[in-house]
């Protein structure tokens, strides 16, 4: 899962009073944003392993403070603090929380058994980078369905343009990921390519969103 963790954050910020897009951007890859910072300290790994899974080769093996349920709370916890802190708006601070808990969510529906409920076995997940025929439709889905959702409920004086510039950056980030050249070794270029692409990403959404509000009938 990639792009589709964009869709929670395109929901939220079409309803009142919640934190902008590109905030809701940085809440639903917080999860990994936390990890590619965890990979270069060490204090959290994986391995490339070449045909690990159908679709990439990532082994990730240890990840007990961002990919376990109890972290993922954790981390939306805190994020949903420092919104409230920013806006003194409880909705925006909520929404915010729940988009960073989705990530375990959606991840549990594509990982091998890689997650956690509190950092120790069980191992969960259900496995459906080995069935690129089912995940690829379902994230194309997921994502396109959240910006038709976003796009109708709510309005900008610039129209839509803005958002289909968006929706054209993340195919673009989409078709890298799916199809672009596999790393055959871990290194830290990953962790640091990782977070290139979030923070290019949620500087789109921002721009996107920048003048976009909630339709008045959804307001």
């Amino acid at each position: 899962m990639f792009i589709g963790h964009f869709a929670p954050a395109l929901v939220a910020a079409a309803r009142p009073q919640t934190a902008g897009l590109g905030t809701l951007f940085v809440a639903a890859q917080l999860v990994d944003i936390g990890f590619a910072a965890l990979l270069m300290t060490g204090t959290e790994a994986m391995r490339i392993v070449p045909g690990f899974t159908a679709m990439n080769p990532m082994d990730l093996y240890h990840m007990p403070y961002t990919h376990s349920l109890l972290g993922a709370l954790m981390w939306g916890a805190l994020f949903g603090a420092l919104v409230w802190a920013a806006t003194r708006r409880r909705a925006a601070a909520i929404a915010a929380m729940l988009v960073v808990v989705s990530h375990w969510f959606l991840d549990l529906v594509v990982h091998s058994p890689d997650l956690t409920l509190f950092g120790a076995p069980p191992m969960l997940g259900l496995g459906l980078w080995n069935h690129p025929a089912i995940a690829m439709p379902l994230e194309i889905a997921l994502i396109g369905g959240a910006l038709l959702y976003y796009a109708r409920h709510t309005q900008a004086p610039s129209g839509n343009r803005r958002l289909w510039l968006l929706a054209g950056v993340l195919a673009v980030a989409q078709a890298v990921d799916w199809f672009g050249a596999q790393h055959t070794a871990y290194s830290l270029a990953i962790p640091a390519t990782m977070l290139a692409a979030y923070a290019l990403l949620a500087a789109a959404a921002a721009w996107a969103g920048a003048d976009r509000h909630p339709a008045p009938e959804y307001a």
